[in-house]
C-alpha cells in the first residue's frame, strides 16, 4: 500500500474527519487505501466507509474489510451511489485531489515528467481520449485557452503554437515528444516546474477534473448531516480557491448571499479559517506534502 502512495498529512485528516461523532464515511479518493485503512481503524465495528476510485488500478489495493464498499466510479456520482447503498446522510466526506504517486510514478500512465511513456493521463484508462489524441487534434486557441487557464502558464500562446508545429512534423505519442516540442519554451532553471504546470493543465482538461470537484462539493453538501464534516485537501490553486469559495459561501465565486434581514446564508461553518499544511518533519519525508493544503468544514 505505501509503495502504491504515500498519504499526506494522515493523522490531521483522521482528526478532522472526527470519526467518533457518527457511523457512515465516504472516501472519495481511495488512491492506495491509505486514508481508507486510517478511518477504518478508528471507527466501530458496526460503521461503515464508502469509497470511490476511477481508476481501475488502485481496486488492485481493496482492503480486506467487510465495512468497506469501494465503488469504482468518478467521485462526481457521488450521491448517486451513495443513494443506491440507502447510505445518506453521512456523517464525514474526505476528498484528497492529489494524483497518487504511483501514477506519477508508472511511465505508462503517462502523468510523469521523469519518465518517458504513452501520452495517456486518463484517470480511467476505459475511457475518453488520450493526451495524445488530445493534443494532436486540438485547436491552437483552444490548447492556448486550456494552457492558459489549467496550467497558468504565462507563455501560453508559445507554447501551444510549438505543440502545434511540432505535430505537423510528426504527431506527438509520447511524454518526451512533449517535452521535447516545448523546449524552447522551457524557462531556464525553472524546467521541471513548466513541464509540471503543462501536464497539469493537459490532465485538468482530459479528465475534467475541475468540473468533477464541483460537482462532488455540491452533492457532498447535500449528502453530509448537519454537522458533519468535509475535509479536502488539494494541491494547486485552482482546487484550493474552488475549495475555499464553496466553504466560505456555498458557490464557487466566494460571494456570500444574505437573507431578507441581512444575515448571512452559509452552508458550513470554516473549522480551520487557514488551510493546514503539512509539518516540517513530513516536508522532509514526502516531497509531495509541500504543496498541499487541507480544508475542514462543518455542515450547519
Amino acid at each position: 500500500m505505501s509503495q502504491y502512495h504515500t498519504p499526506v498529512m494522515l493523522g490531521q485528516c483522521i482528526e478532522a474527519m472526527n470519526l467518533s461523532q457518527g457511523e457512515i464515511f465516504v472516501d472519495v479518493t481511495y488512491g492506495g487505501g491509505g486514508h481508507s485503512a486510517a478511518i477504518l481503524d478508528n471507527i466501530s465495528v458496526s460503521s461503515k466507509l464508502y469509497a470511490f476510485d476511477q481508476d481501475k488500478e488502485a481496486h488492485d489495493n481493496k482492503l480486506d474489510d467487510k465495512r468497506l464498499t469501494l465503488i469504482g466510479q468518478n467521485f462526481k456520482y457521488l450521491k448517486n451511489y451513495l443513494n443506491l447503498y440507502k447510505a445518506v446522510p453521512v456523517d464525514s466526506i474526505l476528498a484528497d485531489l492529489g494524483v497518487s504517486s504511483h501514477q506519477f510514478d508508472k511511465g505508462e500512465r503517462g502523468f510523469s515528467t521523469r519518465f518517458d511513456g504513452p501520452l495517456d493521463m486518463r484517470m480511467d484508462k476505459s475511457k475518453g481520449q488520450t493526451a495524445a489524441e488530445l493534443l494532436n487534434n486540438i485547436e491552437l486557441q483552444d490548447l492556448i485557452d486550456i494552457f492558459r487557464n489549467y496550467g497558468e502558464l504565462r507563455n501560453a500562446f508559445k507554447s501551444a503554437n510549438a505543440i502545434i508545429s511540432f505535430r505537423e512534423k510528426q504527431p506527438l505519442q509520447t511524454t518526451t515528444d512533449l517535452k521535447t516540442a516545448l523546449e524552447s519554451c522551457a524557462p531556464r532553471g525553472k524546467e521541471n516546474r513548466y513541464y509540471a504546470q503543462v501536464f497539469q493543465a493537459i490532465r485538468i482538461e482530459l479528465n475534467q477534473e475541475l468540473e468533477a470537484l464541483k460537482s462532488m462539493l455540491i452533492q457532498a453538501l447535500d449528502a453530509l448531516r448537519p454537522g458533519g464534516r468535509l475535509v479536502v485537501m488539494s494541491y494547486h490553486s485552482l482546487e484550493d480557491r474552488l475549495v475555499k469559495n464553496f466553504i466560505k459561501s456555498g458557490n464557487f465565486q466566494g460571494k456570500i448571499e444574505k437573507d431578507f434581514f441581512g444575515k448571512p446564508i452559509v452552508p458550513f461553518k470554516q473549522i480551520s479559517r487557514k488551510p493546514i499544511t503539512a509539518s516540517e518533519q513530513e516536508l522532509e519525508e514526502n516531497s509531495r506534502s509541500r504543496s498541499a493544503k487541507l480544508r475542514i468544514a462543518e455542515k450547519l
